[in-house]
């Protein structure tokens, strides 16, 4: 992969970090149109269930958010969920996905 932007890096920093903080499956973050950052990681009781990039773009949105620059999951699978994926589509048609795996090093992008 080539050199990330620093403002991408970041956000693949953070969910690497959420990710390794709760030992969850995943961890994700996002940056919206103002710069801001959201981090989360994946919630699955037996009540509710719901991807790390979900959980992200949930704190992102009851937050004020209104669309999101890029968005970066950390992760073993080799694939972003598709609800995941979705999920920044509703806000953000082109706005790049980062998967990366647990070290942090990203494996592709979504676009």
């Amino acid at each position: 992969m080539s050199e990330l932007e620093p403002e991408d890096e970041k956000i693949v920093i953070l969910a690497r970090s959420a990710r390794a903080r709760t030992q969850a499956a995943e961890g994700a973050a996002v940056r919206d149109t103002d710069g801001r950052t959201y981090a989360a990681c994946t919630v699955d009781l037996p009540s509710f269930k719901i991807t790390a990039l979900q959980a992200a773009i949930a704190a992102a949105v009851s937050s004020g958010a209104e669309g999101l620059e890029a968005a970066a999951v950390a992760t073993a699978e080799p694939l972003v969920s598709g609800a995941s994926v979705q999920a920044v589509r509703d806000l953000a048609p082109a706005a790049p996905i980062f998967r990366a795996d647990p070290k942090g090093e990203v494996q592709e992008v979504l676009r």
